[in-house]
């Protein structure tokens, strides 16, 4: 008989409970009130389940996918239809961006007409704000699906993209100015690049944040929504840094 055996209370953690009987070697466990009085048993297929339970769940986080490895392998080995139906409407969100940040290029057609070298770094300047962009969105995702929140890393994520800007910036200032013998575009692409990785930074931040508050996976709508987001306001801040630093 053992004279002194594991208890749990109502309220206790169904995951303790299970750990508790393991190391205690106990087929159940006993529920006991505040006061001590006797409130019935835990069997031995309720652990069991509880720890089947927690142990799936426990490798979906480590896998870097929230919920569990069943919703994940679902939406693993879904049909055509319903991938259609989780990227498609993003995706249509994207084509829309696109057609934003061409608009925008439009109203500097001026301004690039007249100094076709600005318009030489577009591609490059808009690709490393998604390129911070997006390691900072990975890390986000991956740490919502650990449990951990975005208050957690916000400051650190915010800080490493204003300084990778700042660093981009300084590395990009003396190659263009080497290569292009422009010291004004070397300084417009230098700000930009400061400029857009720190935005790229926030948004990529909030929008996951945003998307999985809603319920929804972010690891469908992240990408897509964060990039053409990013990709539309880093077309505008290089346009207008380098219009008023070159022109």
């Amino acid at each position: 008989m053992d004279d002194a055996p594991p208890v749990v209370a109502p309220s206790t953690a169904q995951e303790r409970a299970a750990w508790l009987a393991v190391q205690h070697a106990e087929p159940t466990l006993a529920v006991v009130d505040d006061a001590g009085r006797f409130a019935g048993l835990v069997p031995a297929p309720t652990l069991l389940g509880v720890l089947l339970e927690e142990h799936d769940e426990d490798m979906a986080r480590l896998a870097g996918f929230g919920g569990s490895s069943a919703s994940a392998r679902t939406a693993t080995v879904e049909p055509v239809r319903r991938r259609l139906a989780h990227r498609l409407p993003w995706l249509l969100v994207g084509l829309a961006g696109a057609l934003l940040a061409a608009a925008i290029v439009g109203r500097f057609e001026e301004q690039l007409a007249s100094e076709v070298l600005i318009a030489y770094f577009v591609p490059g300047v808009v690709y490393m704000a998604d390129a911070v962009g997006t390691q900072t969105e990975a890390l986000v995702i991956r740490g919502l699906s650990l449990g951990i929140g975005v208050r957690r890393i916000a400051l650190r994520e915010t800080l490493t993209g204003v300084l990778l800007g700042a660093l981009l910036g300084a590395l990009a200032l003396p190659m263009v100015w080497a290569l292009w013998g422009r010291a004004d575009v070397a300084a417009a692409v230098a700000l930009a690049l400061l400029a857009a990785s720190s935005i790229a930074s926030l948004i990529a931040l909030v929008l996951p944040w945003l998307i999985h508050r809603l319920g929804k996976d972010p690891a469908f709508g992240s990408g897509p929504l964060a990039t053409v987001v990013q990709d539309v306001l880093t077309v505008a801040i290089y346009l207008v840094v380098a219009t008023a630093v070159v022109l």
